[in-house]
């Protein structure tokens, strides 16, 4: 493979999913750690993804320069924001996690709601405490310099002392079979917390982000209880998850 269409799949795999290990790259591409090692350095300094230890991030992943024209396939992810919008009622407690597609559903809540937020994303703090009568609490804890949320010890004290209405999950790898999994084991953690805690369970995620499965396991798919897409509903790709019995917006 020469090394443009390397670039190019690397650039895709990070619109996609935001951050991306070497290893994995290499794995698929069948070529050496090196060899990606090379590339990331490359996309680095032309300003086109920022490498971090182990792999790499997308530029619209750093929520300090959040801008509209960086996020990828911003239009369906607004589309899965407004489905998941009308889900909030005033006088919940809800739970949310990082990613552009939850800070386009902060964008869209109304300005009056009141209810209360709790978040481990300190960009989504950040954009919640825009709202004078949204109540938000920032999950304490280690805070993770490349995803910029909290985990650890004093993180999992909190959400075991919570039970709320609705979580809104942030979603990298879904599949039918081996359900919700993800590369970052501390994430991993995070996010069987924040599943404990909470009533009711949406995904949230770019249709593209299905099908897959990475290293480490979150749950089952039984645990979600709605997926939220860009795609109609009814559409063929979601039959197999609508089959399980997972809800559909």
């Amino acid at each position: 493979m020469l090394k443009e269409e390397r670039h190019q799949h690397i650039l895709s795999e990070l619109n996609i999913r935001n951050r991306i290990l070497l290893t994995d790259i290499a794995q698929k591409l069948q070529v050496s750690e090196d060899t990606i090692r090379r590339d990331l350095k490359e996309l680095h300094e032309e300003g086109k993804l920022k490498k971090v230890h182990g792999g790499a991030v997308a530029k619209s992943f750093n929520p300090f320069s959040f801008r509209e024209e960086e996020i990828y396939d911003r239009a369906n992810k607004l589309l899965i924001a407004e489905k998941a919008c009308t889900l909030i009622k005033d006088g919940q407690a809800i739970l949310i996690t990082g990613g552009t597609t939850n800070l386009e559903l902060i964008s869209l809540l109304p300005k009056n709601l009141r209810c209360t937020f709790f978040t481990p994303s300190l960009p989504v703090a950040m954009q919640l405490a825009q709202f004078p009568t949204i109540e938000t609490i920032l999950i304490g804890g280690k805070l993770s310099p490349d995803a910029m949320v909290t985990t650890g010890g004093e993180a999992f004290n909190l959400l075991n002392r919570l039970k709320v209405d609705l979580c809104f999950l942030g979603t990298g790898h879904l599949d039918v079979n081996f359900g919700l999994s993800e590369f970052d084991w501390e994430i991993v953690e995070l996010k069987q917390a924040l599943i404990r805690s909470s009533r009711k369970i949406i995904s949230l995620t770019l249709s593209a982000k299905i099908n897959s499965i990475q290293r480490y396991k979150v749950c089952d798919l039984s645990a979600i209880h709605m997926l939220i897409t860009e795609l109609d509903p009814f559409d063929e790709k979601l039959t197999p998850f609508r089959m399980s019995g997972l809800t559909i917006l």
